[in-house]
């Protein structure tokens, strides 16, 4: 019995089972992420705020893309931090398990692609871990590692800001996640023509 199948009859969420059944077939779209989080421990620091855009055929979609900030109160009250960023931000806003229904439904089966995607991705893993999920199955492409290949340096990790000033990509006023996904997706399409990835 395939694995897929096997995880389907587990207890999950009905939009996890739906999730799983879309890797039937292959993906036919990348989509940039950026999280943003309260810090970097995955088993104490939760995502505030979420952008991604699609990528299909070399071009970053702008209108399929997910912005939103994910209402943590409970977090930011137990650790004393200031709700102010929530309260102050434009974004669209959800309670957690929404922002993490939305967004499985809306990546699919598609290829992530971001900066340092791994911690992204473990970020994720831990948010769904709490809703009863499994974690992500997507593949994932991080820009840093695509441009240490493409330039073979191996003893250095580059900053989202240093990638972005070798290959001339402005940097916003506006700070949020939504434009850093913007920016990994102008980086990842310069990377994706040079490393002949389709």
């Amino acid at each position: 019995m395939l694995d897929w199948l096997k995880n389907i009859n587990k207890d999950y969420p009905d939009f996890w089972k739906d999730y799983l059944t879309k890797f039937e077939t292959k993906p036919n779209k990348f989509v940039v992420l950026s999280t943003e989080t309260s810090g970097l421990n995955p088993d104490k620091d939760v995502i505030l705020s979420l952008g991604a855009f699609s990528v299909i055929d070399n071009s970053i979609v702008i209108k399929e893309n997910f912005e939103t900030v994910l209402l943590q109160y409970k977090y930011l009250q137990d650790n004393g931090l200031s709700n102010e960023f929530i309260i102050e931000s434009k974004m669209m806003k959800m309670p957690e398990p929404d922002a993490l229904e939305a967004f499985v439904n809306f990546i699919g089966n598609s290829i992530l692609v971001g900066h340092h995607i791994n911690f992204d991705i473990e970020m994720l893993n831990a948010s769904l871990e709490r809703l009863n999920c499994g974690r992500l199955k997507n593949e994932a492409l991080d820009v840093d590692v695509m441009y240490r290949k493409l330039t073979d340096i191996n003893d250095k990790q580059f900053s989202l800001d240093d990638l972005c000033g070798i290959y001339k990509i402005p940097k916003s006023d506006r700070n949020s996640s939504s434009e850093d996904a913007y920016r990994i997706g102008l980086l990842f399409l310069k990377l994706k023509s040079r490393l002949g990835i389709k």
